[in-house]
């Protein structure tokens, strides 16, 4: 079984006596440095130039500074950017005011996992990975609770690597909820999958193609659309809340029937196969090496399959549908507005 770890086994003090700098305000950036000031730690945010960040993180009370400036001050560096702009931003003005006995943290390990960033040998690297948006990460904090997270140790030259990032998952709420041991490699190549197989790729493709097997058929597209895509929160929450099994015993007996005998028929040995493949391409780097080099020659190809998305009839539908259901979206511009952007 995993080690959990919760507010008993961390100490406080390692991330309260250091300095710790934030780069990035969006919605993990923004709930990192404030949980962190809350905590008591001395925190400054490190944005780029023109950063339309830097007028929220000045109203909520935190110290803005320049990137390079922000990682001089520093000896914890937290990078919270998208994925696709760390190694540049690293090179350019994190790397070059980095110390002996600085530390380097990750909130996700895309970038040490495929050798993007390359921190030097006397530098700590752990990771920090909040199990959940930013938001969330920042309400449960001022509710008093926590948001489970991941932690792990790539390079350990004080030997106080791991304790260093339990500190810091404390400071910002973690512990509370409990914090489980993970490596780069585990946590970069399991979230990949996810994303692309269940979470996102995978279920986006599912409802489509369930909506669209409906309306071809001759039934209404609003009553493909709540079939297929309206009431999946239901089915989710209920996972959520009491796993697949509990889920299956509040369903009725003819759902559950139809879930057990024909999800193995859509799910079946072809997809299995095609699950692996996916896997594979995650963890011999192919994956990475396309999405950088989509990154690098201008996201065409990205640009045109977003659109395509935005332009499938599910989403019109679903938009009219919605606008009748003024609840759906009651809690969205509230997380807009905290999340820092």
């Amino acid at each position: 079984m995993a080690t959990l770890y919760y507010e008993k086994d961390a100490d406080p003090s390692l991330i309260g006596n250091r300095k710790v700098a934030i780069i990035g305000y969006g919605s993990q950036g923004h709930a990192h440095a404030l949980n962190l000031a809350e905590s008591g730690v001395d925190v400054r945010v490190g944005l780029r130039n023109g950063s339309e960040s830097r007028n929220k993180a000045e109203e909520a009370g935190l110290r803005v500074r320049s990137v390079a400036e922000a990682t001089s001050e520093a000896d914890v560096v937290m990078i919270l950017l998208p994925d696709t702009e760390q190694a540049a931003v690293y090179e350019e003005e994190i790397a070059p005011h980095l110390n002996p006995g600085d530390a380097i943290l990750f909130a996700h390990g895309f970038n040490i996992r495929f050798g993007l960033i390359q921190p030097p040998s006397e530098v700590d690297v752990a990771m920090v990975a909040p199990k959940g948006p930013g938001h969330l990460v920042r309400r449960t904090y001022t509710e008093g609770g926590g948001v489970p997270s991941l932690v792990a140790v790539a390079a350990d030259p004080s030997g106080k690597a791991h304790e260093l990032a339990l500190s810091y998952a404390h400071a910002i709420g973690a512990t509370r909820a409990g914090v489980l041991d993970t490596t780069f490699a585990e946590e970069t190549e399991t979230d990949l999958f996810g994303e692309q197989v269940v979470l996102c790729g995978g279920l986006t493709a599912l409802v489509q193609a369930g909506y669209e097997t409906l309306v071809g058929a001759g039934y209404q597209p609003e009553s493909a659309y709540f079939e297929c895509l309206h009431e999946l929160k239901l089915i989710v929450d209920l996972m959520y809340e009491q796993g697949i099994s509990g889920m299956r015993f509040s369903i009725s007996d003819t759902a559950e029937y139809g879930d057990l005998t024909r999800g193995p028929r859509v799910i079946n040995q072809a997809v299995r196969r095609e699950m692996g493949r996916i896997l594979e391409e995650i963890r011999d780097g192919s994956f990475a090496e396309e999405w950088v080099a989509e990154n690098a020659s201008g996201r065409t190809r990205f640009t045109d399959l977003r659109q395509a998305g935005l332009d499938h009839p599910i989403e019109t539908v679903g938009a009219e549908l919605r606008s009748m259901m003024p609840f759906v979206t009651a809690g969205k511009q509230k997380i807009q507005d905290v999340s820092g952007g």
